[in-house]
């Protein structure tokens, strides 16, 4: 492939599908040191980005600009086609991102053949088969891979900015006694933008963090978003232990929740966007599975344990459970958890986290 000197880059639409799309990022970075590269995504997947200087640029797609007809579509489009890109690659499987990348006159147009665009891409592939769990990383990686770009590394990438470390600054100082530096702490994290059918029962998490703070002798440490801030306060207040805070009355960012796992002993979380944190940053996690395939997320990190109670029905991959009962996650027990992080912290606790290579 000659370098192209503009390159424009389609990101995920979710966080967790974003820091998945990081070892593809690294790899283009490295290759194309002499490229201009500019991001195009939503307004959450910035805080991805920011810190580790993998683009040049970041353009923010907002609802408002993707409107059809609109004038902020129009100035954006406007815009887009005065940056003259040679390249454009698209992550997402939507036709909305090859419509706009053919719209703006990207020279070559690269993205998986799905979702009847195939016609708006220069160049395409054929996608893996839905029917058949792989991992969405491996995906990432392919595409870039389609341009002579070796992708050496699964390993996912974070920073977090000045701001982030002075926001966790100011809560571990109001919260002192729970986050002692000798002592360390465990993040939970209840969320998930996915749906209901991914949550743990609140009160699973609730007796969790009373025998983490009881049997180990670590604060805990509840993550939120805006989402999730009604469940954190019923966490803390069901485990009833000085020892348990979250975050519900901070100003709930993912530049803070960054900053909380990265700063963790182990995180223990759902199947979401913020369970990448932890490997990014070299943290190990517990990561509880319901109703999603855990192929699909797989990241090969060495210091994660993923656990899945089997069902007949599942894993469904279906917002909310369709036959009501939840068993995926409400029959998770909190034994079987506890009994892996107790397993996790003493394996971990004499070992260095350990860089991840590409996995065939």
């Amino acid at each position: 492939m000659s370098t192209p000197k503009k390159i424009a880059v389609f990101m995920p639409n979710w966080v967790g599908d974003a820091i998945m799309a990081t070892p593809a990022m690294t790899a283009l970075r490295q290759q194309c040191r002499e490229a201009e590269i500019h991001a195009l995504h939503r307004p959450v997947i910035g805080s991805v980005l920011e810190g580790q200087g993998l683009v040049d640029r970041q353009i923010v797609l907002t609802k408002e600009s993707q409107k059809a007809f609109s004038r902020a579509s129009r100035e954006m489009l406007k815009s887009l086609r005065g940056e003259a890109y040679d390249l454009a690659i698209l992550f997402p499987n939507s036709f909305r991102s090859a419509w706009l990348a053919a719209r703006m006159g990207a020279r070559k147009r690269l993205g998986f053949a799905r979702d009847g665009r195939t016609w708006l891409l220069t160049d395409h592939i054929p996608p893996k088969s839905k029917k058949i769990p792989n991992p969405v990383m491996d995906e990432y990686s392919r595409l870039v891979e389609t341009l002579g770009i070796a992708v050496k590394s699964n390993r996912m990438t974070l920073s977090i900015t000045d701001g982030d470390q002075a926001a966790f600054e100011g809560f571990r100082s109001r919260n002192r006694s729970i986050l002692h530096a000798s002592e360390g702490y465990i993040a939970l994290n209840p969320g998930g933008a996915f749906g209901a059918a991914k949550h743990w029962p609140t009160e699973h998490f609730a007796v969790l963090a009373q025998r983490l703070v009881s049997e180990t002798g670590l604060g805990v440490v509840v993550l939120c978003g805006p989402a999730e801030i009604a469940i954190a306060k019923q966490i803390v207040e069901l485990a009833q232990n000085p020892r348990v805070t979250s975050l519900a009355n901070e100003s709930v960012s993912i530049g803070l929740s960054k900053a909380v796992v990265k700063h963790a002993r182990m995180m223990v979380t759902t199947d979401s966007g913020p369970r990448h944190f932890a490997a990014a940053f070299g943290v190990p996690v517990v990561t509880l599975f319901g109703p999603t395939h855990i192929a699909w997320s797989e990241t090969y990190y060495p210091l994660g344990v993923h656990l899945q109670h089997q069902v007949d029905c599942g894993p469904c991959q279906q917002r909310t459970c369709p036959q009501k009962h939840h068993k995926c996650m409400r029959d998770l027990s909190v034994e079987r958890v506890f009994s892996n992080v107790q397993t996790l912290l003493a394996r971990t606790s004499t070992e260095n986290p350990i860089i991840r290579t590409k996995v065939a």
